[in-house]
């Protein structure tokens, strides 16, 4: 055998191998764990959940929320429901300070948050009046009613970027607007027709209160025939709708 022929032999792999190299490049690619595929699902689902969110919040900051999905579901039980939206300057100033000094008397001061009514709710064993404003308006135009753990972590996740785009102003004009005032009863400007047949803006300081005052109960209490109850939860928001504007906790939004 010539010198040329055995490199040329040297060099030629085993067939074994060249077998192997084959199998390898004929192999289909491994698919992905079972694992892997859900991960990969949770991340997209939750990447169009948060756009979705960011812009319907971009959006309401400037346009009315058309309806949330507690209004449809009282609108399908009731056979329909009364709104009607209001822009703030077509709401009495008072009724502002009212429905601050009734819910969330530190609306101004905190971020959506009230961490010292949460802390109060925690030691108690109760969350009534741990819930903000804020908290409220989330839950009321972006969410649904209940106390499910899905819907209390979106509300933590949306709050706190609902206070970064709209102003304070915004955020209680969006309440005033969504809140129910009794049943089938949703916005101020609705309430106030219905409880006393004025618009909003012309709403005197009692009027207001007692407004305010059906706002944790709207189905079981009225501002029109009010209960010793209510009587005595309007006085106490009349009282501290004075105190707030007195020492400027009603500057975030009236300024």
């Amino acid at each position: 055998m010539s010198d040329k022929s055995a490199d040329r032999t040297a060099a030629k792999p085993p067939a074994s191998a060249r077998k192997r190299r084959a199998a390898a490049k004929e192999a289909p690619p491994a698919r992905p764990s079972v694992l892997r595929l859900g991960l990969r699902w949770l991340a997209r689902a939750g990447v169009t959940v948060a756009g979705f969110y960011a812009v319907l919040i971009l959006l309401f900051a400037f346009l009315p929320p058309p309806i949330n999905l507690y209004q449809l579901g009282e609108s399908w039980r009731l056979g329909g429901i009364e709104k009607d939206w209001v822009g703030w300057d077509e709401i009495a100033p008072v009724m502002g300070r009212s429905a601050v000094a009734a819910e969330d008397a530190n609306f101004c001061n905190h971020w959506g948050f009230d961490m010292a009514a949460i802390r109060q709710a925690i030691e108690s064993g109760s969350n009534r009046g741990a819930s903000t404003i804020s908290q409220q308006v989330t839950k009321n135009v972006f969410l649904w009613h209940g106390r499910s753990w899905v819907r209390k972590s979106l509300e933590a996740i949306l709050t706190p970027v609902v206070e970064l785009a709209w102003s304070k102003q915004r955020i209680l004009e969006v309440y005033l607007n969504v809140a129910e005032f009794d049943e089938g009863v949703f916005g101020v400007q609705a309430a106030a027709q219905h409880y006393f047949g004025v618009d909003a803006r012309d709403l005197t300081a009692l009027q207001a209160a007692r407004l305010a005052a059906v706002l944790p109960d709207p189905k079981g209490r009225s501002a029109s025939k009010p209960s010793t109850f209510v009587r005595s939860r309007t006085r106490a928001i009349m009282s501290g709708a004075e105190t707030i504007a007195a020492d400027g906790r009603s500057a975030c939004f009236e300024g």
